[in-house]
């Protein structure tokens, strides 16, 4: 499989689509641009973030806000409030339970189910 030819397909912002899975963790890559992801976390899973292409603004609670750009990664601890979001289209790769809720215990108009992120 290619990466860049997978996001290629993916039309929506802030939808996650597995890729791959090992083990117990998913795969994912998605498509973002904008700032109307909900504040959330994830109380039983960290989070894994790379930027294949573009800058990812990461907001986590209580620290100051930071920039990622292409080749850049982070692992957000479980249970830390955090939201991300880009002025510009940004590509990302998330390496994440495969039980992990798109936005936590947070629902949104974005929110996206485990089963649509597996189509």
């Amino acid at each position: 499989m290619n990466i860049n030819t997978k996001l290629a397909t993916i039309q929506e912002y802030f939808s996650p689509k597995v890729i791959g899975d090992v083990n117990d963790t998913f795969v994912k890559v998605a498509k973002i641009k904008g700032n109307d992801l909900p504040w959330h976390s994830h109380e039983q899973e960290d989070e894994f973030f790379y930027i294949i292409k573009g800058a990812l603004l990461f907001e986590i609670e209580n620290a100051p806000s930071f920039e990622m750009q292409a080749g850049d990664y982070f692992k957000v601890p479980k249970g830390v409030l955090h939201r991300v979001s880009s002025k510009e289209e940004c590509h990302i790769l998330l390496v994440e339970k495969n039980t992990t809720q798109h936005t936590g215990s947070v629902e949104s108009p974005l929110t996206k189910s485990i089963t649509s992120q597996l189509q």
